[in-house]
């Protein structure tokens, strides 16, 4: 075990606060300022040449201002962590905390943007408008169903990259995971049944990269049990995953859900009771994921699976976002991407997985370590080459 990866002492309340004490966050010039010299280069009067040039060119400002690697990261303050709708001032510390990430896994500024508003158009109009600031936009901790439209409205009416990180970073890191413990056990990607409980925002881009990746047999629950063709209490979201999925056409709970699936990911915080486990298939893999609760324990999962995963940091197998979101943004940026797509998405995930591989697979080592230095720079690396690829890149060949 690396030091990096040793557990800490525990952490008391009086160092928590003194370290949030006055933000996270600071602004540092990169411009000498020392001299008059300086001044006149840095701002007035040097700093009008730059402006006039902008203005005739909009595309020095990516070039010549910092807009064009700095990322927003934008929030509501309706689904933060664990604690859900606590507002925007109360999620700013945890906005904070992704910039603080950006910085030092992607080498990305970025800046935290917490919006007094929960409704849709306002929350698009008001991104729309701040546009000319940013160059791409990092959408954190806004409930569903309401962060799904807010997502493809932006990606449609913005030519950056947006991506709400609470669906594809989690999903990233979800797939990555399961392609090495899939092959831990020897079991075919595409053939495996998947039942993923919780159809909010993690739950269904997790549904969606697993399409995507070719893997048909997914059941997806919600708090009313297994989505499928028959409930007609469904929202116009879950109906149009109903007709994608659930291939063999169940219904019922959990336990139903359970018979027979090699794989359970649980993203939605509610219990799974160990009998229920019982069902799984031999070799099965249980990804728990609620945090600071998991579905079920991780000791427990244990029993009646061969590789477990956690959204916890005391349990081997982290499925954290920082495994992704730093190098995909980083990647995009690189690549001039105007939008990060599910190729981009499926080269990231591949891309953890092979630093884990290359370390050697164990049941208790599917995914790097959430500080793994080599794991940015190659997602940024797996995730701009998919850009250029694809075409997705601007000033791109054809694809």
């Amino acid at each position: 075990m690396s030091t990096q990866d040793q557990q800490p002492a525990p952490i008391t309340s009086e160092e928590i606060f003194a370290a949030h004490e006055g933000g996270k966050l600071s602004v540092v010039s990169k411009s000498p300022l020392a001299t008059r010299r300086d001044l006149s280069i840095a701002y007035t009067p040097g700093v009008a040449e730059v402006s006039r040039a902008v203005a005739a060119d909009p595309a020095k400002a990516h070039t010549h201002t910092w807009a064009g690697r700095l990322v927003a990261v934008v929030s509501d303050g309706s689904a933060v962590l664990g604690l859900g709708d606590i507002g925007p001032a109360a999620s700013l510390p945890v906005m904070e905390g992704k910039a603080a990430l950006f910085k030092e896994f992607g080498g990305l500024d970025s800046i935290p943007i917490v919006l007094d508003t929960q409704d849709v158009d306002e929350i698009v109009r008001t991104v729309k408008l701040l546009r000319p600031s940013f160059g791409a936009v990092n959408l954190e901790d806004i409930a569903a169903p309401r962060c799904f439209e807010i997502e493809a409205r932006l990606i449609e009416e913005l030519d950056i990259p947006v991506m709400h990180d609470d669906q594809h970073g989690t999903a990233v890191v979800v797939l990555a995971a399961l392609l090495n413990a899939a092959a831990l056990v020897g079991k075919d990607l595409a053939g495996l049944k998947v039942v993923i409980a919780g159809a909010g925002a993690a739950g269904i881009a997790i549904t969606e990269i697993l399409l995507a990746q070719g893997i048909e047999d997914v059941v997806l629950m919600d708090s009313r049990g297994i989505v499928s063709r028959e409930r007609d209490d469904l929202n116009e979201i879950k109906a149009g995953y109903a007709a994608r999925t659930n291939p063999r056409g169940l219904i019922g709970g959990p336990k139903d859900a359970l018979q027979g699936a090699d794989v359970f990911v649980g993203v939605s915080g509610g219990k799974i009771p160990e009998e229920h486990l019982t069902e799984l298939a031999e070799d099965a893999i249980v990804f728990a994921l609620a945090n600071p609760d998991p579905e079920i324990m991780p000791d427990v999962a244990a029993k009646y699976a061969s590789v477990v995963a956690t959204g916890r940091s005391d349990f081997p197998n982290q499925i954290n976002n920082v495994l992704a979101f730093p190098g995909i943004f980083r990647g995009a940026l690189d690549a001039g991407a105007r939008r990060i797509t599910a190729a981009m998405k499926l080269a990231a995930a591949k891309a953890i997985a092979a630093i884990a591989e290359q370390d050697g697979l164990a049941p208790g080592h599917i995914v790097p370590s959430a500080l793994d230095p080599r794991v940015a720079p190659a997602v940024a690396e797996a995730v701009a080459a998919a850009a250029q690829e694809t075409g997705t890149a601007q000033g791109a060949a054809t694809a």
